[in-house]
C-alpha cells in the first residue's frame, strides 16, 4: 500500500510538472520573444533619443560660441567698412575705443595700417599697448592671414596673449578702399577662457568631453592644457570612420557599441566642436529599467502559468463531475427509452388484435345482414301465401316452421351480435386505457427530456407528439363508445322484435290450424313481420357502416401507435448515442488526467 500509494504521489508530481512546463514553456517563449522584440525598439528609439541629444548638445554650444562671436564679427565688419571712406587715422584710433566698449569677450580691438611703424605706419590698440621696438603687424599671422583671406575672416590658432597671459585667439579682417588696394587690418582678441566657459556650461554626459579643434584638428581646448595646439583629435579619438568626411562642416553624430561622437563647425571659422563619450552613459538608466521590466514580464508569466494551472485542474475537475452526472442521467433515460419501446411495441399488437377484432366483427355484420334479407324475403313469400288462401296453409304452417327457425338464427346471430359489441366495448376501454398510459408515459418522457436540458430537446418534441395521439386516441374513443352504445340499442331492438315476432309466428302456427278463424290474424302478423325484416335490414346496415367507421379509426390508431413506436426507437437509439458519447467524455477526461 506504502509503495502505491508513492508511485501516485510521484506520478501526480510528474503529472504537475509537465502541466506546469507544458504551460509555462510556450508562455516564456512568448515573453522571451516580446522582450527581445522590445529591447530592440527599446534600442532603436534609445538610439535615435541620443542621436538627437547629441546634435542638441552641440547645437547648444554652437549657438552659445556665435552669440558671443557675433558682436565681435560684426563690429570688425563695421570697422572695415568705415575704414575704407575715412583716412583719419584720429579717428580710426578713436573707433578702436569705441567698438571695444561693445565687446564683452574680448580683450583688445586694434587697427593696424598697411605700413611698417618703422615707416610711419599708423597702429591703434583699444587697450592702450603701445608696440615695442621692432613690433611690425604687418609680420603677424593674423595680418597676413586676414590679407591672403580678403573677403573673410580670419582666424588664428589659440597663443598666450603678452599683455594678460591668457589664452586667446585673434579674429582679423582685411581693410581696402574704393579702388581694392590695402589700407590695413582690423582686428580683435578673444579670451579662450570665455569658450571654455560655455564647453563646461553644457554636459553632453557624465564621462563625455566637448572640445573645440581646429581645421588640422589640433585642440582649441582641452582639460590637459599641454595638449592644446600640439596634440591632434583626430590621433585620440576613438571614431572608426573617414576623417575627411566627417569633418566636411556639417552637423553630425554617429554611435557605435561603445561610444558616440558628434562634430559641428563654427559659423564662418575653421574652427570645429567635437563631442565624444560612452554610450552608457545613455543608455545606463534607460536599460535598467527596461531589464527590470523584463523580468518583471517573465515572473508574470510564471505566475500566470501557475494561475492557469490551477484554473486547467479545476475545469478537468468540473468535467469528471459534469460526466459522471451525464453519464448517470443517459443510462436513466436508456433504460426510461427501452422501457417506452418495449410498451409501444405492445399497445401496437394490441391495436392490431382489435383491427383484427373489428374485420371479424365486420364480416359477421355483413353476413347477419344478409340473413335478414332472407328473413324478409320469407316474410315476403308468407304475406302471398296467406293471400292465396287457405289451399296453401299446409305449406304456409311448413313456411311459418322456417319462418321460426329463420327467426330464431336471427335472435341467435343478434345475441351473438350483441356479445361481439359487448367484445369490442372492451376492446374500445383497451385502447381507452392504453391512450392512458401512453399520455402518462409522453408526460414522464417530457419531465425527462426537460431534466435532459439541450440534449432532451428533440426527445421532447417526440413526447409532446405522442401526448398529443393519445388525447386523439382518447377523442376517438369516446365516439367509438357512442357508436357502440347506438348499435347496443338497435341491437337490443331487434332482438326484441325477433323474440316478438317468434312469439307471433308460434301463434300463427297454433292458429294454422284453425284457419278459418285466423287467417285475418296470420296475414297480419306476416305483413308485420316482414316490415319487422326491412327494419332489421336498414339496422343491420347501419351497423355494418359504423363497424366500418370504427375499423377505419382502429387503423388510424394502429399507424399512430406504430409510429409513437418508430420514435419510441428513435429515442433509444439516441439515448444509447449520448451514453456513448458521455462515457468517451469520461474516458477522455480520465486518460488526459492519467497523462
Amino acid at each position: 500500500m506504502t509503495e502505491k500509494k508513492e508511485q501516485k504521489q510521484m506520478s501526480t508530481k510528474k503529472k504537475a510538472r509537465k502541466l506546469f512546463l507544458g504551460m509555462l514553456g510556450p508562455l516564456l517563449m512568448i515573453t522571451i520573444g516580446a522582450c527581445s522584440f522590445f529591447y530592440f525598439m527599446s534600442n532603436t528609439i534609445i538610439e535615435y533619443y541620443m542621436k538627437a541629444e547629441l546634435r542638441a548638445s552641440v547645437e547648444r554650444i554652437n549657438s552659445k560660441i556665435l552669440e558671443k562671436m557675433d558682436p565681435i564679427s560684426v563690429n570688425i565688419e563695421d570697422f572695415k567698412n568705415f575704414g575704407a571712406l575715412s583716412d583719419d587715422n584720429q579717428i580710426l584710433g578713436a573707433l578702436t575705443s569705441i567698438f571695444a566698449q561693445n565687446l564683452k569677450y574680448s580683450s583688445s580691438f586694434y587697427y593696424a595700417e598697411a605700413k611698417k611703424i618703422s615707416q610711419g605706419g599708423f597702429f591703434a590698440d583699444s587697450s592702450g599697448w603701445i608696440p615695442e621696438a621692432g613690433y611690425e603687424p604687418m609680420e603677424r599671422d593674423w595680418y597676413k592671414g586676414a590679407v591672403k583671406n580678403k573677403d573673410s575672416f580670419y582666424y588664428t590658432n589659440p597663443y598666450v596673449d603678452v599683455q594678460t597671459g591668457d589664452l586667446s585667439v585673434t579674429v582679423s579682417r582685411a581693410v581696402f578702399d574704393e579702388k581694392g588696394n590695402i589700407k590695413g587690418v582690423v582686428a580683435c582678441d578673444i579670451l579662450m577662457k570665455q569658450l571654455i566657459s560655455i564647453l563646461d556650461e553644457i554636459n553632453v554626459s557624465p564621462n563625455g568631453t566637448i572640445n573645440l579643434i581646429n581645421e588640422n584638428g589640433l585642440y582649441m581646448t582641452n582639460k590637459d592644457s599641454s595638449k592644446i595646439m600640439k596634440a591632434s583629435y583626430f590621433d585620440e579619438t576613438l571614431y572608426k570612420g573617414d576623417l575627411k568626411e566627417w569633418m566636411n562642416g556639417e552637423l553630425k553624430s554617429e554611435l557605435d557599441k561603445k561610444n558616440y561622437y558628434a562634430v559641428c563647425k563654427i559659423g564662418y571659422s575653421p574652427w570645429y566642436i567635437v563631442a565624444e563619450g560612452p554610450t552608457i552613459d545613455f543608455k545606463g538608466k534607460l536599460s535598467n529599467i527596461i531589464l527590470t521590466f523584463e523580468i518583471f514580464l517573465i515572473l508574470f508569466s510564471i505566475f500566470a502559468s501557475i494561475m492557469n494551472i490551477r484554473t486547467i485542474k479545476k475545469m478537468r475537475k468540473d468535467e469528471q463531475m459534469l460526466g459522471a452526472s451525464l453519464f448517470e442521467e443517459t443510462q436513466t433515460l436508456v433504460v426510461a427509452a427501452k422501457e417506452n419501446a418495449a410498451t409501444s411495441q405492445d399497445q401496437s399488437a394490441a391495436v392490431k388484435e382489435i383491427v383484427a377484432t373489428m374485420e371479424d366483427s365486420n364480416e359477421l355484420s355483413e353476413s347477419i345482414a344478409s340473413k335478414i334479407r332472407d328473413v324478409s324475403r320469407v316474410a315476403e313469400k308468407t304475406s302471398s301465401d296467406v293471400a292465396d288462401g287457405v289451399s296453401s296453409i299446409e305449406e304456409n304452417v311448413a313456411q311459418l316452421h322456417a319462418i321460426f327457425d329463420a327467426n330464431q338464427q336471427t335472435i341467435d346471430g343478434m345475441k351473438i351480435l350483441s356479445d361481439k359489441i359487448e367484445s369490442i366495448w372492451d376492446i374500445v376501454t383497451l385502447i381507452n386505457n392504453v391512450a392512458d398510459q401512453a399520455k402518462i408515459i409522453a408526460f414522464n418522457a417530457e419531465l425527462e427530456a426537460s431534466s435532459a436540458g439541450e440534449a432532451g430537446k428533440s426527445f421532447r418534441i417526440v413526447a409532446n407528439e405522442i401526448r398529443r395521439l393519445s388525447d386523439g386516441i382518447i377523442d376517438g374513443t369516446k365516439e367509438i363508445k357512442e357508436k357502440i352504445t347506438e348499435i347496443q340499442h338497435s341491437s337490443d331492438s331487434l332482438i326484441l322484435a325477433s323474440e316478438s315476432g317468434t312469439e307471433k309466428i308460434n301463434a300463427g302456427y297454433e292458429n294454422a290450424k284453425n284457419l278459418g278463424e285466423r287467417f285475418a290474424s296470420i296475414k297480419d302478423s306476416a305483413e308485420i313481420t316482414a316490415s319487422s325484416a326491412n327494419d332489421i335490414t336498414d339496422i343491420i346496415q347501419q351497423q355494418t357502416n359504423s363497424s366500418e367507421q370504427i375499423l377505419i379509426a382502429l387503423k388510424q390508431i394502429s399507424a399512430g401507435v406504430e409510429n409513437f413506436a418508430v420514435a419510441t426507437d428513435n429515442i433509444s437509439l439516441s439515448s444509447e448515442h449520448i451514453r456513448k458519447m458521455s462515457e468517451e467524455l469520461n474516458n477522455t477526461v480520465k486518460s488526459s488526467d492519467q497523462k
